[in-house]
């Protein structure tokens, strides 16, 4: 394969699978691509070197000063409202959003690309 930068985003065409012993390898190993793919790069990688987990890290799915769609609501009801990211997020993590029609600060979890939800 090819070298990979650090904070590149992993792609099909970047790797492949390859039988190795694992009793070598010291940091773990990944046995499926998809595992991978969109993850983001923790450091460089030189062409052929093993991929581990620890090379590895969630990708941000929300970008600070990126518009974004807040959601809240309860049972069937659900509000969506504009709002701004105030920090980078990946899906899972808890940012700090701006709504942009109250322009309130409030902390959302991320749930997607450019989605984040409010909780109630």
């Amino acid at each position: 394969m090819h070298p990979l930068q650090r904070n590149s985003l992993v792609q099909a065409s970047d790797i492949s699978l390859v039988e190795q012993d694992v009793s070598l390898l010291r940091q773990g190993f990944i046995t499926e691509t998809q595992q991978v793919i969109g993850q983001k790069l923790t450091r460089n990688l030189g062409a052929n070197q093993i991929l581990t987990p620890s090379h590895l890290q969630q990708a941000e799915a929300v970008r600070k000063g990126e518009h974004v769609v807040i959601s809240a609501g309860t049972g069937s009801i659900k509000v969506k409202m504009p709002g701004e990211a105030l920090s980078d997020g990946a899906v899972g993590q808890q940012i700090r959003v701006r709504n942009l029609r109250s322009e309130r600060i409030i902390r959302a979890r991320v749930t997607g690309p450019g989605q984040v939800e409010a909780g109630m």
